[in-house]
């Protein structure tokens, strides 16, 4: 994919090294001269511009991105970068760093984010998931589509524990995505058996996240369900 990135900071170039290493094209926007180290990214295209003005947009070619990753150090810049790159040139995919987390209600589809990533949250939901067994945490929220990522670790009194992944009746708009066993990632098939310490990824959306819950926990999972992050 050809991913454009606006701030070239620690972060920006985090994310432009990883997504390079895993075989996309991808361009930095910058717009502080001293923050311009293309020595430090070699692999990336670099580009001194302000990622809040149209016509340096348009001059980057920002309609041929498949993905926008607004990842500056301001807030108000990540909304005007998402909100320019869904409206003015349709790029179907938006990520927008939170840098404040009063400020995370604000970044919605209606300011063109479709995946918000805020640093607090994601701590606690690793944290979470990293502690919590017989419960539903959500790792992530897409916006846009109103779909979580979520986890359930499976205690051994799970009723579907030892079962086929087809007979465990999950509701519609959910989705089990991957299994956790171990160091191993499993791609789940239809005969695969779940086991007891099982890490479940699944998405689905918000409304039916109690279902879920419901279906491999156990009803009574439901009552005891925390706020999470």
């Amino acid at each position: 994919m050809r991913i454009a990135i606006a701030g070239a900071g620690n972060v920006g170039r985090s994310i432009a090294q990883e997504l390079i290493d895993n075989g996309h094209q991808v361009m930095l926007i910058e717009r502080q001269p001293k923050m311009l180290r293309p020595d430090r990214v070699p692999a990336a295209d670099w580009v001194l511009a302000d990622a809040c003005e149209l016509a340096s947009l348009e001059e980057a070619n920002l309609a041929g991105c498949e993905v926008v990753v607004a990842a500056t150090g301001d807030d108000k810049v990540n909304l005007v970068v998402s909100l320019l790159a869904k409206t003015e040139f349709a790029v179907p995919r938006v990520v927008a760093r939170v840098n404040r987390a009063e400020n995370e209600w604000l970044f919605t589809e209606q300011w063109g984010v479709d995946v918000a990533v805020s640093k607090p949250r994601v701590m606690a939901a690793l944290v979470e998931e990293a502690v919590t067994v017989g419960d539903l945490v959500r790792l992530m929220t897409f916006r846009q589509g109103e779909a979580n990522l979520v986890e359930i670790t499976l205690p051994p009194t799970a009723p579907y524990v030892g079962q086929p992944i087809h007979a465990v009746p999950l509701p519609r708009d959910a989705a089990l995505v991957a299994i956790l066993r171990g160091k191993r990632v499993l791609v789940p098939s239809p005969d695969d058996p779940i086991e007891a310490g099982d890490e479940l990824i699944f998405v689905c959306t918000a409304a039916v996240e109690d279902e879920v819950r419901a279906v491999i926990l156990g009803p009574d999972s439901v009552g005891r369900n925390r706020e999470r992050p």
